[in-house]
């Protein structure tokens, strides 16, 4: 049993490293846009103007 739980805290080491390496990568470097796909589902990847159409005519 001793040599089972060894082999399962090594694994959740490894776990845990690769984890810490996953969130660094995504947050923290400028290749992040091109491994998370969120700003395009969020919207905020396209900076264009919403075009508006004017409903009332204001004469001065």
């Amino acid at each position: 049993m001793k040599r089972f739980e060894q082999i399962l805290l090594k694994l959740v080491i490894i776990q845990f490293v690769f984890l810490l390496t996953a969130q660094v990568i995504l947050l923290y470097t400028p290749f992040s846009p091109y491994f998370s796909k969120m700003i395009d589902y969020e919207g905020v990847n396209k900076s264009e103007a919403p075009q508006t159409i004017e409903t009332f005519f204001h004469d001065k």
